[in-house]
C-alpha cells in the first residue's frame, strides 16, 4: 500500500534486495533470492537490471568461481536511503492522530518483529537456526 502511494516504479523485490545486501553484506545470488524471497532466475534477472542502474555490483565468489556474488554500491545505497525517506513521508499522515498510547504499541510491536526478523542471525537456507 504504502509503495503504491509514492507513485514509484521501482519493483518491491529491488528494495527488498537493496535491504538485505545493505543489512548483510556481499551474498551470492542464490543466498541473495533466498532473503529476499524471491526465486534465483528472478533475482537474476534483477541483479541485471541493478548492475545497469549502478545499484549493485557483481563479481565471481573468490571461493567459487562458479557462483556470483553481489554488493550493494554507494548509489545504491543512496537509492534505499532515498526510498526509505519517500516511504516515511508517504506513511506519516496516515499516523498523525495516533495517541501517545497507540503509538506506545506500535513502538513495541515493531521492537518485537525486528528482534524476531530483522535482527535474527540470517540463514541462507531459509531454515531457522
Amino acid at each position: 500500500m504504502a509503495a503504491q502511494r509514492t507513485g514509484n516504479d521501482a519493483p518491491a523485490a529491488q528494495w527488498r534486495a537493496l535491504a538485505v545486501l545493505d543489512r548483510e553484506g556481499a551474498l551470492r545470488i542464490g543466498e541473495l533470492a533466498a532473503a529476499a524471497r524471491t526465486t534465483q532466475p528472478g533475482m537474476t534477472r534483477l541483479i541485471g537490471q541493478m548492475t545497469d542502474e549502478a545499484l549493485v555490483t557483481r563479481s565471481p565468489d573468490p571461493e567459487d568461481s562458479r557462483a556470483t556474488v553481489v554488493r550493494i554500491t554507494a548509489d545504491g545505497r543512496g537509492a534505499l536511503t532515498r526510498w526509505r525517506a519517500q516511504l516515511s513521508e508517504t506513511l506519516a499522515p496516515l499516523f498523525a492522530d495516533l495517541t501517545d498510547g497507540d503509538r506506545a504499541a506500535l513502538e513495541r510491536t515493531a521492537q518485537v518483529l525486528s528482534e524476531r526478523t530483522i535482527d535474527a542471525p540470517f540463514n541462507p537456507s531459509g531454515r531457522n537456526q
